[in-house]
């Protein structure tokens, strides 16, 4: 741990963050996203959006520009098509990693209409989380991958989604360009427990079911907790539960 760093346990309550509601989304916002900006919640370590999205059928987000940053995708529910400026298309689902790079730029869309390609239609949301972390440096080639972890996750203990880390090299679903960054993932059946990992800056997420949390106490569904200088605590599921967790040892400052 950083010695400089004050170990702090930051809940924050689902109730608690910002939303952006129209006709066809459903968006909580963790951070400053979009016309919500505050000086004093811009991220957490790397972390800068943790979206919680629920997109109606046959609609979604147009196509759109992203530069310098690495965007992680995980589908609850439904199924969301990507289509980018790179020439990568495809459907995610629950228990498929998704990683896209910017870099340089790169435009995409992604929209809850997958009978477009597989030609079977539905009336289903699409529920989603998409988490936003820097690069390690600016201007990388914009680049995609995706990697099918559900299998894993069938174990219940926390399963490498995405990582820029040495210690993952042989094990993460898919890399991202930040070797200071992982997400995990792992569901959980009411009396399992799992130990966090322990680093400077970690960032707990529960985007379904509910967990009780070591030292701190009962969380639900769209809770989060914000490390800081202290991990290690055990969270146990008291229902049938997902989280989602990011282990960082650097900061945006």
């Amino acid at each position: 741990m950083n010695a400089l760093l004050t170990p702090k346990v930051d809940v924050r309550p689902a109730a608690k963050r910002y939303a952006t509601k129209i006709d066809w989304l459903d968006s909580k916002h963790s951070f400053s996203f979009g016309h919500h900006q505050y000086r004093s919640n811009t991220h957490h370590g790397l972390l800068l959006v943790n979206n919680d999205d629920v997109v109606h059928p046959g609609t979604g987000f147009d196509t759109h520009p992203h530069r310098d940053m690495e965007i992680v995708t995980w589908v609850l529910q439904g199924s969301l098509v990507h289509q980018d400026s790179t020439g990568h298309s495809g459907i995610i689902y629950p228990g498929l990693a998704q990683r896209m790079s910017a870099g340089t730029g790169i435009l995409h869309s992604e929209k809850n209409d997958s009978w477009r390609l597989s030609g079977e239609q539905h009336s289903n949301p699409v529920h989603f989380v998409q988490m936003w972390v820097v690069p390690d440096e600016p201007g990388i080639t914009p680049g995609y991958e995706q990697s099918e972890i559900d299998n894993e996750l069938l174990a219940g203990g926390l399963v490498t989604v995405a990582s820029g880390m040495d210690k993952h090299r042989d094990d993460a679903a898919i890399r991202i360009k930040n070797k200071y960054a992982a997400l995990y993932a792992a569901r959980l059946q009411p009396g399992q427990s799992l130990r966090l990992p322990d680093a400077p800056f970690l960032h707990l997420y529960v985007p379904r079911g509910a967990v009780t949390l070591e030292g701190t106490g009962a969380l639900g569904t769209g809770d989060a907790v914000r490390f800081t200088a202290i991990g290690g605590q055990q969270v146990t599921a008291t229902e049938a539960a997902e989280i989602l967790v990011w282990e960082m040892h650097a900061d945006l400052g």
